[in-house]
């Protein structure tokens, strides 16, 4: 019986192949399969769909009643297995790597339409880092569609030349190359779309390859694309398409030519299925989803970050979200390095009136960044593990002529250091660069071994000999070609260089272009991904307002997942979540048109916890701070209905002190322009709308917390407590009059003021024993910060926090709201307002049985 049962399935699931799962259940009947039997199938069938819908990883955020068909790869695929055994010979671990892009890929086919389905226009997004193996991963949803019966394939690769190529090259050696034969290409390595003739024949029932299109976002390519199939119409009808669109936030979104193609496209072909891939997904998630557009009404995947896969955040570190420990955040590693205020003006003109004879100095930093990549190169030779290929990237200007003004210092310097390798000063200033560097970021740490300057040296005339000066522009014919030998080279560029493409075994970047965007900074960030046998070399010049950019933008990549995680076990759909996007003083979410239908979305500052971690160190400025948390005091002294004297602990609290003397505070304590979160008219106007609306933060306790082990510091006579350490992050050549200390409060700090034992609390029980004991009272802490603050030992990323004055940080913990909140604004997102949902009919269930 089992056996029977056993055959059965398998007839089912080859019967999948060309019926959705009903008409196959209907198709057993007609056969005159046994009813227990089939329901069998359907149980088993359903166990494997729950398994696929329920995978840890990736998390997805779904269209109710999408119906998972696809339950993983058959015996009889061709097109993924081939993938699997071509990343096999690469070195892919099977037990983690492949399992992870098998899951990821799969649960990305299962939110498809069945290719056999009459009609079907999906639009989904999937969401991946930087340089994280986003191409990697849809080509396996395309290998495992084509499995599966979809059979004509266009990729969308983005709007340059050599993205397009590389990921034609990608596609043909992972899907064609292993099976010609169940293939037909319309584009070439060199060749965008041209029309050919006859194209029905490509879609005609006697033709039974898979067509592959690989296409620039180009209005004019688009239009002979989008032309040739409106001949093949009548064909299209029994075509499942896959359309991806790599780079999904490029050129797609809001633009006047582009993107109504790609919807006529999509309307030439009635069995289609559009997936955008993007590791800056802040334009499609702001697309009115109640449009006739490219919102990704049917799905939205968050893909895992791969292990050992450098991101922004490893990088730059980020600051704590709600809800988190911010000693639990780390900092990033120490391979940032900072490019003088001083130094911009030699490597890009100030001006476009500057640009015309623009002439670059090779500034020390410049020169420090070449001979680190040369000095690398030479390490990772002896090393001989890892990628063969050696590349550093510069971008200092989108303009071409200034990429081309680098091409003669920079051939000057090669020539110079070739010429004075033997020089003994030379090689002494090498070796205190190479020391100093591999002190800074010990290989240990990731598993590798240091190579001692004497071991590299030998390799240095090999290294300069080989290495080649490009300017990789659209003006430039040279480009980076890493398919002829092992590659090592200076890459001097601009937006060719600064999306989608992979910069080979990029070890050193320089980076000093202004940007005014999310979206641009984060693609620009071609040093992020996998660094195999060298993820202890990597390093970035840049400047420090870059550097704290990117480090925001970590912030709000990791709260941009999270939300689509809440998301999902909130069970909301696409067209009824909203992903918040942060904003930031400097700089846009994304592009001005590309936002035209975002929404400032409320955000409450109910059950949060703000503090400040930015301060000003000159003396006027802190001055105004102390003044200001000295008449704090003094008010709370006369108002609070008791004072707790802990100072033994190095804690004071004033309870049940008046809102007023709280906003009276933040109108004279000075927050520092960069911290969107502490605006202060905001926080005044918050507390003033709770006090109005639901009579909640009429009451604060104020909080001293101090250090016992430090110098003591007076507020008012009688309350002293000992100054608090803080150290800034450090940044060589940092502007001295700004200090980012990331972390001010600790978990036990918000618990100040409960009673009872708060040390092992989490975050959320700290918030919920709040909504117990002070369901309506705020809290303000104060912590007076000791102007010099050197960094503990052991932190490599901290420098003394050296202020004029000693600073006063300030924290804020607000209660949970028990009926409603008022909001403050700080966020953008989707307007949901357009968007019609019709409630599921259920009068049927009562109805009579017809």
């Amino acid at each position: 019986m089992t056996d029977d049962f056993d055959g059965m399935y398998e007839t089912f699931k080859a019967l999948l192949d060309a019926f959705p799962p009903s008409e196959t259940v209907k198709r057993l009947e007609l056969m005159g399969v046994p009813t227990e039997i089939i329901q069998q199938i359907r149980d088993r069938h359903e166990r494997q769909t729950i398994r696929i819908r329920e995978l840890e990883e990736p998390h997805a955020v779904v269209l109710g009643n999408r119906d998972t068909w696809y339950t993983g790869p058959q015996p009889r695929d061709k097109c993924w297995p081939a993938i699997e055994s071509l990343l096999l010979k690469d070195g892919w671990d099977k037990d983690a790597a492949i399992r992870s892009l098998d899951d990821s890929s799969t649960r990305v086919v299962s939110l498809l339409n069945h290719p056999k389905e009459k009609a079907f226009s999906t639009r989904g997004l999937v969401v991946g880092y930087v340089q994280s193996g986003k191409t990697t991963n849809f080509t396996s949803v395309m290998a495992k569609a084509a499995d599966r019966g979809y059979k004509l394939f266009i990729v969308l690769a983005g709007i340059h030349n050599g993205l397009r190529r590389q990921t034609q090259a990608r596609l043909v050696q992972q899907l064609v190359e292993p099976n010609p034969s169940m293939w037909s290409q319309l584009t070439g390595l060199d060749k965008d779309f041209t029309p050919t003739e006859n194209p029905a024949s490509y879609f005609g029932k006697s033709n039974k390859t898979h067509v592959l299109c690989v296409v620039k976002k180009n209005a004019t390519v688009l239009r002979k694309l989008a032309t040739w199939l409106d001949k093949a119409a009548d064909y299209l009808k029994d075509c499942p398409a896959l359309i991806i669109d790599d780079e999904a936030d490029q050129a797609t979104v809001a633009t006047k030519s582009i993107n109504p193609l790609i919807l006529s496209m999509m309307q030439s072909l009635p069995r289609s299925a559009y997936v955008g891939y993007t590791a800056s997904p802040f334009a499609n998630l702001l697309i009115d989803p109640s449009a006739e557009d490219l919102y990704p009404r049917d799905f939205v995947v968050n893909l895992p970050k791969p292990q050992g896969h450098f991101g922004t955040e490893v990088l730059f570190g980020r600051y704590a979200l709600d809800g988190e420990d911010p000693d639990q955040v780390d900092d990033g590693h120490d391979m940032i390095r900072s490019v003088p205020k001083d130094d911009v003006p030699c490597v890009r003109p100030k001006t476009k009136a500057d640009v015309e004879g623009f002439e670059p100095v090779i500034t020390d930093t410049l020169r420090r960044a070449v001979e680190y990549f040369w000095l690398a190169t030479a390490a990772r030779r002896v090393r001989r593990t890892g990628n063969p290929h050696n590349t550093m990237l510069i971008h200092t200007s989108v303009n071409t002529s200034v990429h081309n003004s680098f091409e003669r210092p920079l051939k000057h310097l090669l020539n110079r250091a070739a010429l004075t390798l033997t020089d003994t000063a030379a090689l002494s200033r090498l070796r205190d660069l190479w020391d100093q560097e591999t002190e800074r970021v010990a290989a240990e740490d990731f598993g590798e071994t240091k190579v001692p300057f004497d071991d590299l040296v030998g390799e240095l005339p090999g290294v300069l000999s080989s290495c080649r000066i490009v300017m990789d522009n659209s003006s430039s014919e040279a480009r980076l070609d890493y398919e002829n030998g092992a590659v090592v080279a200076i890459a001097v560029g601009g937006n060719t260089l600064s999306r989608g493409l992979t910069l080979e075994g990029l070890s050193v970047s320089y980076f000093v272009r202004a940007v005014s965007a999310y979206d641009t900074l984060l693609q620009m960030g071609r040093w992020f991904g996998f660094r195999n046998g060298y993820a202890d070399l990597p390093r970035i010049w840049m400047t420090d307002e870059l550097a704290e950019w990117f480090r925001h933008l970590a912030t709000v990549e990791t709260e941009m997942r999270r939300d689509i995680d809440i998301y999902i076990t909130e069970s909301e759909t696409p067209r009824t979540f909203a992903v918040r996007l942060r904003t930031h003083p400097a700089l846009r979410v994304t592009a001005a048109a590309k936002m035209r239908d975002a929404v400032t979305a409320a955000s409450s500052y109910g059950g949060k916890r703000v503090q400040t971690h930015y301060f000003h160190t000159n003396a006027e400025w802190l001055r105004g701070n102390l003044t200001a948390s000295r008449e704090l005091v003094t008010a709370a002294l006369s108002n609070a209905v008791r004072v707790e004297d802990r100072s033994a602990e190095g804690r004071y609290i004033f309870r049940d002190v008046p809102y007023d003397v709280v906003t009276d505070f933040l109108a004279s304590y000075n927050f520092h322009e960069k911290s969107p979160e502490n605006d202060a008219d905001l926080i005044s106007g918050y507390i003033q709308k709770r006090v109005a609306t639901a009579g909640s933060l009429r009451r604060w306790n104020i909080a001293i917390v101090g250090s016992t082990a430090g110098e003591p510091f007076t507020f008012v006579p009688g309350v002293s407590v000992g100054r608090n350490l803080r150290s800034r992050v450090a940044v060589t050549n940092s502007d001295p009059d700004f200090a980012d200390i990331k972390t001010l409060m600790s978990r036990r700090d918000a618990a100040v003021d409960l009673a009872g034992d708060t040390a092992k609390l989490t975050e959320k029980g700290i918030i919920d024993e709040r909504r117990v004991q002070l369901p309506d009272t705020g809290l303000l802490v104060l912590y007076p910060i000791d102007k010099t603050s050197e960094p503990g030992p052991g932190k490599k990323l901290r420098a003394p926090l050296n202020a004029e004055e000693d600073v006063i940080g300030v924290g804020l913990v607000f209660p949970e709201p028990q009926h409603g909140d008022s909001t403050v604004e700080k966020y953008i997102s989707a307007d949901l307002s357009g968007v019609q949902l019709e409630d599921e009919d259920l009068s049927l269930l009562d109805g009579e049985d017809a």
